[in-house]
C-alpha cells in the first residue's frame, strides 16, 4: 500500500512538471495541459489531487511567467478547480461520450468565466450587453487554442492511463512449447 501511495506521489509531481513545463514552450495560445491534468485527477486521482494538481502547475509557472491581476489569477484558477470538480463526477461516469463532453464543457466552462473576467475591468469594454459580446467575440482564437489543446492533452492522458491499465490487466496466459 505504501508504494502504491509513494508511486502516486511521484505521479501527480511529474504532472505538476509536466504542466508546468509544458506552458514554457511554444505553443499557440492557451494550447496547454492544465484543464486535462484538472479532468484526469479527478477521475483517477484522490479528490485533493484534483484541485491542487492544476494549481500547482499554474502557480509553478506562474512564478517564473509572472502573475497577472488577483482578478485574473483568481478566474484562471478558479476555472480549473471547477474542472477538476467535472472530473471528479466523470470518475462515476466515464464513457467516451461523457469524457469528450465534459472536455469541451471545461474548455467552454474556461472560456465563458475567464472572458467574462476581463470584460469587467473598467476601459477595456463597455458595461453593457454590447460589451460581454464583443469580450467573447475578441476571445475566440483563444477558445480555439483551448479546445483544441484540451481535446490533445485529454486524448493522451486518457488514452495512455487506459492503455497501460489494461494492457496490465490482461491475463498471463502460459506458452506451451511443442516439442517434436
Amino acid at each position: 500500500m505504501e508504494s502504491r501511495i509513494k508511486g502516486i506521489n511521484y505521479f501527480a509531481y511529474f504532472l505538476i512538471v509536466f504542466g508546468a513545463i509544458l506552458r514554457f514552450l511554444p505553443h499557440e495560445a492557451n494550447f496547454a495541459p492544465i484543464s486535462a491534468i484538472a479532468l484526469f485527477g479527478g477521475v483517477y486521482l484522490n479528490r485533493k489531487l484534483a484541485i491542487v494538481l492544476p494549481l500547482a502547475a499554474m502557480i509553478v509557472s506562474d512564478i517564473f511567467i509572472g502573475f497577472d491581476s488577483f482578478q485574473s489569477r483568481t478566474t484562471v484558477y478558479g476555472s480549473f478547480i471547477l474542472i477538476g470538480f467535472i472530473g471528479m463526477w466523470l470518475k462515476n461516469h466515464k464513457t467516451f461520450v461523457n469524457v469528450a463532453t465534459s472536455t469541451v464543457a471545461g474548455s467552454l466552462l474556461f472560456y465563458l468565466i475567464t472572458n467574462f473576467a476581463y470584460f469587467y475591468p473598467a476601459g477595456m469594454y463597455t458595461h453593457d450587453l454590447a460589451g460581454v459580446v464583443q469580450s467573447y467575440i475578441n476571445a475566440l482564437p483563444f477558445l480555439r487554442g483551448t479546445l483544441l489543446g484540451d481535446i490533445f492533452y485529454v486524448a493522451m492522458m486518457f488514452g495512455v492511463y487506459e492503455f497501460v491499465r489494461n494492457w496490465k490487466e490482461q491475463p498471463k496466459t502460459a506458452v506451451s512449447e511443442t516439442r517434436n
